[in-house]
């Protein structure tokens, strides 16, 4: 629950992770600044940009908190940097939100709304239209994972989440209690699952997940990389999937295999070389970094 003080205007730490995209990051702090709910920090987390990343966003946007990794640690681990330092200065609710996306000025209120409504809901999403086709739904704050296959669909229109749901961290606002009894994102994967993985944990820990439906919030998508099937995605895709597959599937040495046929059957079927490369890289790193991933 959130504390006496904080009951009709909650501190909110909205936690963006950049890395070397201070355009997209950019246009992502101009729509911050101008939301209609002020009590609102904002905390850009640099995953060790190469590029001049940290001096353009510092001097076009001093207003907001810039913290500097120094290396690419991962989303999963840029994340819980940010979150930290939020809960440090009495954060109620962390707003993990992606660096490329641009959120009406009145989306935080609107969150905050649905937090105070449903005070059972430890993550709250937003509904998330393409950037590109701003009148098609890409996300209805987030989906189901299989955990048979590990593949995930997303919400396109309201739906109720199922155990195996979870909120897309494109855009999800959590509870400090929920950060504080998880102990934050798994880091065991550089990126992708956290989403599932924070997700499954935190309903099994007794809380709920809800979306609020008057939100409408426009999602880049993939801003990091060249494209859905790039080689480099689909590496870390398949470290992640396992690692998050050791971690929560039923069986999991089935659910794997399974996992790991159908991303060489596809890649093969469609003739992708590069990409099944990547899928079996992706499969070494896995297995190179056992003690890592598997904690």
């Amino acid at each position: 629950m959130l504390g006496h003080d904080a009951v009709l205007t909650p501190r909110v730490a909205c936690v963006i992770v950049n890395w070397n995209n201070w355009q997209d990051t950019a246009k992502c702090l101009i729509s911050l600044r101008e939301q209609s709910y002020k009590n609102l920090q904002v905390i850009v987390v640099d995953n060790g940009s190469s590029n001049d990343s940290v001096v353009r966003l510092r001097t076009n946007h001093p207003w907001a908190m810039i913290v500097e990794n120094g290396y690419n640690a991962g989303f999963s681990k840029a994340c819980n940097v940010g979150a930290a330092l939020a809960l440090e200065m009495g954060t109620d609710l962390v707003w993990l939100l992606n660096n490329d996306i641009v959120a009406p000025s009145d989306t935080t209120a609107k969150l905050v709304r649905k937090a105070l409504e449903n005070p059972q809901a430890g993550i709250i999403g937003a509904v998330l239209y393409y950037m590109h086709k701003s009148e098609s739904v890409q996300a209805w704050g987030g989906g189901n994972i299989n955990l048979w296959t590990g593949y995930s669909t997303h919400f396109i229109k309201p739906e109720k989440f199922g155990p195996n749901g979870y909120i897309t961290f494109a855009s999800a606002m959590i509870r400090r209690e929920v950060f504080e009894k998880l102990g934050g994102l798994y880091e065991g994967g550089f990126m992708y699952f956290e989403d599932t993985d924070f997700g499954l944990r935190t309903q099994r820990a007794g809380w709920q997940l809800c979306v609020a439906e008057d939100t409408a919030i426009l999602h880049k998508e993939g801003g990091s990389f060249d494209g859905k099937r790039s080689p480099v995605l689909e590496r870390i895709v398949t470290m992640s999937g396992l690692s998050f597959l050791k971690r929560h599937a039923i069986f999991p040495p089935l659910a794997m295999v399974l996992f790991l046929g159908m991303k060489i059957g596809k890649r093969a079927m469609l003739q992708e070389w590069a990409a099944l490369g990547a899928v079996l890289r992706g499969t070494r790193d896995w297995c190179t970094k056992k003690s890592v991933v598997s904690k």
